[in-house]
């Protein structure tokens, strides 16, 4: 089961991923620096926006509508979201505090109402393991976004424009799934039920609001010490990079995280432990090399995704940011299941703290002598300064398995991969597409050869059964 559901949101995320590419050749190509850096700094404060709006119900929803036992928290989660988007004037408020001009801050406030919406959506189809619906909803926000952005682009080039647009895209993608999600909520705004989801909810709101600062603490800084424009460079290189190693993880954690509430639920720490121990080798198998192997063919990706004024930036910081990237991953998609497990809300805090404390610190260090280049250095130095805490952190919480056997033996495949690449990167002698489609195919092959000779994920037996399930549905059918 899981490696169903994970395999329908890895291809959800894929999909979606190839038309947010698509949308960033075109638009770094349409739009001037200067205007897609508006874009993208609104795109990162309604972000965090966002997060604070729906933070208070993704433990509700994990808890209790992934139980599938009849109850159901729609009518309390669709309530308190209303009364979150009263903070809206405020919301306006802040993004003229950190920078964007008044017409990009109601359109990035906008984006954030509907950004909370359209993920409280996701979040509960999610929790009832509807992965087809979650990835209808995810394609044709990522095509609607397309779409819009290429028409504003035709009329008026401007990061307002396109960010308005890229509300509406993310309202079309909720009334898609809108049926199958919220069909029969009774709104009903019950003081007490609103004050005890308030109570328990804010460790874990606060916590994921200052994570997603965090996030994007870089590119504001690079905006006020250096400008818009640059911002705009940065957050391309960094978003192509995010939207590429992202989506497996999410894919696999899409899965894994609602089903070890289940497993824990109705069979206890045991059961749920071997679960994690399997999640954590095939969330592991398929991050690291793909994070190790972008960051030795980030030049070539950079030169063929992004426009000419983009690239050169791209090519020095994009490497670092893939190895920052898998450092997130491991926090987020698996560490942070022991504070879900243990329901250490607070755990979530501190780990959130330790982060932003180090984004901050380090960006405004090394983007005031470095330029650019030091606000990657510096989101690597975070990630990997959340990833120590996190892991400290889980000692105390739920005691997650690490299992460092197999860890080792996807490290010596990963490394093996990335050799191969680099030492046939260097007597490739053609141009930057045919090049990176010749050295991922050679860096898939190695790698997966190895997965075999080690046995990683189970891939032997996976294989094995997965062929006999063909056969025997061949033979039936003939």
């Amino acid at each position: 089961m899981l490696i169903g559901q994970a395999s329908i949101n890895l291809t959800a995320n894929v999909l979606s991923a190839l038309l947010g590419l698509l949308s960033v050749f075109i638009f770094t190509r349409l739009f001037a620096p200067h205007d897609y850096g508006v874009y993208l700094l609104g795109v990162g404060f309604a972000s965090v926006i966002s997060v604070f709006l729906v933070g208070w119900f993704r433990n509700l929803i994990l808890s209790g509508h992934a139980r599938d036992d009849g109850t159901d928290v729609r009518g309390l989660v669709v309530s308190g979201y209303l009364i979150c988007c009263l903070t809206a004037p405020i919301a306006w408020l802040l993004a003229r505090l950190v920078g964007l001009d008044g017409s990009a801050a109601l359109a990035a406030t906008a984006l954030a109402i509907a950004i909370g919406l359209f993920e409280l959506t996701q979040d509960l189809l999610r929790a009832r393991l509807k992965a087809l619906s979650v990835m209808k909803a995810t394609l044709v926000r990522a095509g609607a976004l397309l779409g819009f952005g290429v028409v504003v682009a035709l009329i008026s080039p401007t990061g307002v424009l396109l960010l308005l647009a890229a509300a509406a895209a993310y309202l079309i993608a909720v009334l898609v799934q809108s049926r199958s999600a919220w069909r029969g909520t009774i709104v009903s705004f019950d003081r007490a039920d609103l004050s005890t989801l308030a109570r328990t909810g804010l460790p874990l709101t606060v916590s994921l609001t200052l994570l997603a600062i965090s996030s994007v603490t870089d590119r504001f800084m690079i905006a006020n010490l250096i400008g818009a424009a640059d911002a705009g460079k940065y957050v391309a290189a960094l978003d192509l990079v995010r939207q590429t190693l992202m989506m497996p993880a999410m894919s696999i954690a899409a899965a894994f995280f609602p089903m070890a509430v289940q497993i824990h639920a109705k069979q206890g720490d045991a059961a749920v432990k071997t679960h994690l121990v399997e999640c954590f080798e095939l969330l592991a198998g398929v991050t690291l090399p793909a994070c190790l192997g972008f960051a030795v063919i980030a030049a070539h990706i950079a030169n063929i995704v992004l426009g000419v004024d983009f690239r050169a930036l791209a090519g020095e910081i994009m490497p670092v940011i893939a190895v920052a990237v898998l450092f997130q991953v491991l926090t987020q998609q698996y560490l942070h299941a022991s504070f879900l497990l243990s329901g250490r809300n607070s755990f979530y805090l501190i780990n959130t703290a330790s982060i932003i404390a180090a984004n901050v610190i380090l960006s405004y260090v090394l983007v005031s002598h470095y330029g650019t280049i030091g606000a990657a250095w510096a989101r690597l130095g975070a990630d990997i300064t959340g990833f120590a805490c996190a892991l400290i952190l889980s000692r105390f919480a739920f005691h997650i398995p690490i299992p460092l056997g197999r860890l080792a033996l996807i490290v010596i495949a990963a490394l093996a991969m990335v050799l191969t690449v680099g030492a046939l990167d260097r007597g490739l002698p053609i141009a930057d597409l045919p090049a990176s489609i010749a050295l991922i195919a050679a860096g898939l092959a190695v790698y997966a050869a190895l997965c075999g000779l080690f046995d990683i994920a189970q891939l032997r037996g996976r294989l094995k059964r997965g062929f006999a399930m063909f056969r025997a549905k061949y033979v039936t059918s003939s």
